[in-house]
């Protein structure tokens, strides 16, 4: 718990991400959503640095959440492939084209699926 100084700036920060989230969340919603958008490859480009700057966030709690793992756990494992393959997708040009945003907007997308197997409870098979 913050020192009740900070208090006020702490809950702001965190309304400012959580509103952050929901504002990427649409984006990402309406990007998939897409059939066939009439924008320009400048209107391209920069939903795609948005979504881009996204994909980076999400992969870097991909990252805290795996490394918090035991050793044995399985999903820091597959969380590492994931990583390594998002930071290979997100090193790749940015092409103004929906084909292209679209793909890194399911990239952010699997990202948040891998996000959230790790910050569920770990199953007890032992049961």
């Amino acid at each position: 718990m913050p020192h009740p100084a900070w208090r006020p700036n702490a809950l702001g920060a965190y309304r400012f991400w959580r509103d952050v989230g929901y504002a990427a969340g649409a984006l990402v919603t309406a990007v998939l959503a897409w059939q066939d958008p009439n924008l320009t490859p400048r209107d391209y480009e920069q939903i795609a640095l948005q979504v881009t700057g996204h994909a980076r966030a999400v992969a870097a709690d991909v990252q805290r959440h795996a490394a918090a793992l035991p050793k044995n756990d399985g999903r820091g494992a597959l969380a590492d492939v994931i990583l390594r393959e998002a930071a290979g997708r997100l090193s790749q040009p940015i092409q103004g084209t929906a084909r292209r945003v679209q793909n890194r907007t399911r990239l952010v997308r699997a990202l948040y699926e891998r996000l959230d197997r790790l910050a569920a409870a770990p199953v007890d098979r032992a049961v």
